[in-house]
């Protein structure tokens, strides 16, 4: 286990919002060093809509993210409330239960939140 653990959480579907998730990630890994520091991405909500493997304006933060070995999580029930099949959410991704159900994890863990 390293040293730090933070979850971050994006649930709206705003480009903007989730482009400041993925840079608050980025300067996260820079800062306190990727070896130091698990970081886990929950995505709920229309959020999820964003996550598809289809390239889009957040491809290359996304890629750069991924490439750190940051755990993308989505949740299944976002999945099943807009009609997203798995087939067409990103690889990288894995498919919780429930996303608020990961997030009470994570903490009960004491993986710090943080929602940007």
């Amino acid at each position: 286990m390293k040293q730090y653990q933070a979850i971050f959480h994006v649930s709206e579907e705003s480009i903007d919002d989730i482009t400041f998730a993925l840079k608050n990630i980025i300067n996260l890994l820079n800062d306190l060093g990727d070896e130091n520091v698990d970081v886990g991405l929950l995505v709920n909500g229309p959020a999820v809509k964003a996550f598809t493997s289809e390239e889009g304006e957040l491809s290359e933060l996304l890629r750069q993210v991924l490439e750190r070995d940051v755990d993308l999580a989505l949740c299944n029930n976002a999945l099943k409330l807009f009609d997203l099949n798995r087939d067409i959410m990103l690889s990288e991704a894995r498919v919780v239960p429930s996303g608020v159900g990961e997030l009470v994890k994570r903490q009960t863990e004491g993986w710090a939140y943080i929602r940007p």
